[in-house]
């Protein structure tokens, strides 16, 4: 990973403290930095992390933020996937932090905000970059993009992380559907899907703070795109089910959403420094698969 400028010792404040932001915040207080861990209930969290009990979604219930932050991180995610947990999650729960840390007289030098390839509503297995038009066809991408225009009027220098499917250790429904023998058919053409691991996305957040001025823009996305069906082919051997994968054991899933196939593209947030861990679904579900990812 590149290392960049790196803050010293640093104030960080991680707001929606899941999978994702635990696994950001051990590594940032492993490198001597001062991480508060927000969320509903936090007493799981690991003793390094600085518990702040509050719910993004209540206003009233960010009273006691820190005064003095020099980076913000959001990394709250949907308790469901339908339109209002989104709503309230990534739009009120957005502005209601960004008023909390007003009221407590915070002014951090930057916000990272994770959003979503949601945003995206290509289907033609076009490749897209930041520089690529917004157009959701769905609710999912109508919503991200508007909780990044709250980060972009913050008031405060914004960075947004366009993440991919989020997968590994606490993140293994596509492994479980192909264990259970839940495989696409194989369709007339391929239908593009992208994804990142959870260490890479933890990474790629740790090494952008350590930037002096990242852009205010990046696709966090591994390496190569790929086809469901390859994947879940792959998994299936990997798994060594019975059968040929595609063949026997394959089946149209019925109720599972299929985004739009769009090919993107993470050539910026390589270019500014970041070297993957797991570069392809490949090295990140052999992995997963072996305990070691």
């Amino acid at each position: 990973m590149g290392v960049g400028h790196a803050l010293s010792v640093a104030e960080i404040l991680i707001a929606g403290c899941g999978a994702l932001g635990t696994r950001l915040g051990v590594s940032l207080a492993a490198d001597g930095h001062r991480v508060y861990a927000l969320r509903r209930n936090p007493e799981a969290l690991p003793p390094e992390l600085q518990p702040v009990a509050a719910d993004l979604a209540r206003l009233d219930s960010l009273d006691a933020l820190p005064s003095r932050l020099d980076r913000v991180f959001y990394t709250a995610a949907a308790d469901t996937g339908d339109e209002a947990s989104y709503r309230r999650t990534y739009v009120d729960g957005l502005r209601h932090l960004i008023e909390g840390l007003a009221r407590a007289g915070a002014a951090p030098g930057r916000l990272f905000f994770t959003s979503s390839t949601a945003v995206y509503g290509q289907s033609d297995g076009s490749w897209v970059d930041e520089d690529s038009p917004t157009e959701p066809s769905g609710f999912r991408g109508r919503v991200m993009l508007e909780a990044e225009q709250i980060a972009a009027r913050a008031g405060i220098p914004a960075t947004v992380v366009r993440l991919g499917g989020l997968y590994g250790p606490d993140r293994t429904g596509l492994v479980d559907r192909v264990r259970a023998g839940h495989v696409a058919a194989a369709a007339n053409a391929p239908h593009y899907t992208n994804r990142i691991h959870l260490d890479d996305a933890a990474g790629a957040l740790r090494h952008l703070m350590g930037l002096a001025e990242p852009r205010d823009l990046f696709l966090g996305v591994d390496s190569e795109p790929a086809d469901a069906f390859e994947v879940e082919r792959w998994l299936a051997e990997a798994l060594a089910l019975d059968g040929a994968p595609g063949e026997t054991r394959a089946a149209e899933r019925t109720g599972v959403r299929r985004a739009g196939s769009k090919r993107c593209s993470n050539a910026r947030l390589r270019a500014s420094g970041y070297r993957f861990l797991y570069p392809s679904y490949r090295e990140g579900y052999a992995g997963l698969l072996l305990g070691t990812g």
